[in-house]
């Protein structure tokens, strides 16, 4: 079933031709594939960011938790395009969560894609994805993400990632969006980023949260900007136990899959990239 959230924001670019389009909030919708209770629930941001921190973040924890997909998030402006894996298509934007909980058991809700959305449809995104769990009596939003870190010249991009000298260097942080959500950091004595800029979906969601008033939480692993980093996402995973899940997730099986993981993702990218090609000037999502 499709949620029409409604027109709330309106996005005007042209496109080369000099041709107007005009994006809007009910271009954007979520489609439940499952209905299910998520009053109370956690909803990660899984969307890429630097070093891909989220996706892989996001990726992580819906196989470690044995989460199912419930919904799509789609546009026709979404890149035309079907993941498929284990032979099963899949949607560009998809939701995962716990098909059953226990009542000591909180839900946790993963949003996430393989593609990066340009800055015309961010906004969009995070305001859609806001209002459908305020409807749905969510209680706080995590996103990963990545700062960008000049770790010098002599580095060696080869170097293994489960490098304990470099996994000890990693520094996270965290930043609220209200005074609850920076309550939170301090109570489970997670750093406060302090001054900086955060950029892409998780800034607008940070944004979004504070105009609102609704609980929005960033968590940064500093982060190699050029290419996945597993270790920074092992980072944020520590966090987000933390706050949400109190099982003590192993972050180590991560290293050995985070090489699967990341292939299969800049692949995915890759593919998605079309080459310009001489028709409407209708804008690209992604790549």
């Amino acid at each position: 079933m499709g949620i029409d959230i409604g027109v709330k924001y309106q996005n005007n670019i042209k496109g080369k031709l000099g041709i107007k389009v005009v994006i809007s909030m009910e271009e954007i919708k979520i489609y439940e594939l499952k209905r299910l209770d998520l009053r109370d629930s956690a909803v990660i941001d899984g969307f890429p960011s630097v070093g891909l921190v989220s996706t892989i973040t996001a990726n992580y924890l819906i196989g470690i938790l044995q989460l199912e997909q419930i919904g799509i998030l789609d546009s026709i402006h979404f890149p035309t395009v079907s993941v498929v894996r284990n032979s099963e298509p899949l949607n560009p934007v998809r939701i995962y969560a716990k098909p059953s909980v226990k009542k000591s058991e909180k839900q946790v809700v993963v949003f996430i894609s393989e593609f990066q959305p340009p800055p015309n449809l961010i906004k969009l995104i995070a305001g859609t994805i806001l209002d459908w769990m305020m409807e749905q009596g969510c209680r706080l939003l995590i996103s990963p993400e990545g700062l960008v870190i000049d770790r010098g010249e002599t580095e060696k991009e080869d170097e293994p990632e489960d490098s304990k000298e470099n996994e000890g260097a990693l520094e996270s942080y965290g930043i609220g969006s209200t005074e609850n959500a920076r309550k939170i950091l301090k109570e489970y004595k997670i750093q406060q980023f302090q001054e900086g800029v955060i950029s892409g979906v998780a800034g607008v969601l940070l944004n979004e949260g504070k105009r609102r008033e609704f609980d929005v939480i960033s968590l940064l692993a500093e982060a190699r900007p050029n290419y996945p980093d597993a270790r920074a996402a092992a980072k944020v995973i520590e966090a987000i136990d933390k706050i949400l899940l109190h099982i003590d997730i192993d972050v180590k099986p991560l290293y050995q899959e985070a090489e699967g993981i990341e292939a299969r993702i800049m692949s995915m990218q890759q593919k998605a990239k079309t080459p310009s090609k001489k028709k409407a000037p209708i804008p690209q999502m992604y790549g």
